[in-house]
């Protein structure tokens, strides 16, 4: 069940983004899966995602070695923290790496549609034994780390999917994310239902009551003022102010000519 956290807001998936053009991408689709998830930076501390509760984690991709200086690091105590996770590409190499496992330049990068192997696991269950993937990869995972059962292979990846299904770990080499990853949502809907445990309970329709609760709290006993500028933005701040308080705020709709919302 996705309950609220403290704050009111229901649990959420948290992308960490590594710098992937595909980060908002990945959260969309967590999200297409009836679960509700926010994206936050790499550099966010353990403490500030402890904060936030998640229900579970998604590691993104992104352009850097995992072994480079500079490179985005992940930190360990994540996998402290009993949440679950998943790591998506550089998310995967970065897991594998911190839980001991090996990342090299193995010099078979995979750019583009790539065929896929499952050989075994659950993440990839009841799927075809060969499927095509979408891979951009120049390093790949050569050492799973211990206790992690290798689920699928590739030409340029020999590990290209891992699973640890007691901590309720896993990754992908490959990005599921993608239109071009033929079984991409099922894989992520696995991770997420499955693994995870989140049933796919929310819906868009949450935002909305969520935002429409804020105002009521923000407001109170007072009034509002709502200026609209006649796009999209503003007319859905204003249906959304309007339907949270419909007797107590104004639309501005130009200088001195304020109209009342309609009951």
């Amino acid at each position: 069940m996705q309950t609220a956290s403290e704050s009111g807001h229901p649990r959420p998936v948290l992308v960490v983004d590594f710098g992937s053009q595909y980060a908002q991408l990945i959260a969309r689709r967590v999200r297409e899966a009836r679960v509700y998830s926010e994206v936050i930076p790499h550099t966010a501390t353990i403490d500030e995602i402890k904060a936030k509760d998640p229900m579970a984690i998604v590691l993104s991709g992104g352009p850097a070695s995992v072994y480079a200086d500079s490179a985005p690091q992940l930190d360990p105590a994540l996998f402290d923290l009993d949440i679950p996770v998943f790591g998506i590409c550089y998310g995967f190499q970065a897991m594998a790496q911190a839980l001991g496992g090996t990342v090299a330049r193995t010099g078979t990068s995979e750019y583009g549609r790539t065929d896929l192997k499952v050989v075994g696991g659950e993440l990839h269950s009841d799927l075809p034994e060969s499927q095509l993937v979408w891979m951009s990869h120049g390093d790949a995972v050569a050492l799973a780390p211990g206790g992690f059962e290798v689920v699928a292979t590739s030409a340029g990846a020999p590990i290209a999917g891992f699973e640890n299904r007691e901590r309720r770990l896993a990754g992908v080499q490959y990005h599921p994310e993608v239109m071009h990853t033929v079984h991409g949502q099922q894989v992520l809907s696995r991770f997420l239902h499955d693994f995870a445990g989140i049933d796919a309970s929310w819906t868009p329709a949450n935002i909305a009551d969520d935002l429409v609760d804020q105002v009521r709290a923000q407001i109170g006993e007072g009034r509002a003022v709502c200026g609209l500028s006649g796009g999209v933005d503003s007319a859905v701040a204003a249906a959304l102010v309007q339907r949270a308080i419909p007797t107590k705020c104004w639309n501005a709709f130009r200088p001195g000519s304020p109209t009342r919302c309609p009951r």
